[in-house]
């Protein structure tokens, strides 16, 4: 299993605004691809701005590279991102899931 993390920031005001346009277009677009394994959207405010980090788990390297493209650490962005992001990560990081505790993720 393969986790994938991407981290950017909006301004504070635009925080819940982003969250809906992340739902509609990254958490949906992730969530539909094949060997999608849970998607995770954090958040929280810093400052004058609200910091997004998305932690998503993938069954392997192939499914995120049916998200992300073959240039898997590029990170993926959508049209209004532009309008929204103050800050932002160009790259995405993976790490392999050593353990898990817990309950199933199902």
């Amino acid at each position: 299993m393969i986790a994938r993390i991407w981290k950017g920031a909006v301004r504070r005001s635009d925080g819940d605004a982003y969250s809906r346009y992340l739902n509609e277009t990254g958490l949906a677009e992730y969530a539909a691809t094949e060997g999608n394994a849970g998607v995770w959207m954090l958040r929280r405010d810093v400052g004058d701005n609200t910091e997004f980090l998305m932690f998503t788990l993938w069954d392997s390297l192939d499914a995120v590279k049916r998200f992300a493209g073959d240039d898997h650490e590029t990170a993926v962005f959508y049209p209004e991102d532009e309008r929204f992001l103050v800050e932002r990560e160009l790259v995405a990081t993976h790490y392999d899931v050593d353990t898990h505790a817990g309950p199933d993720m199902g």
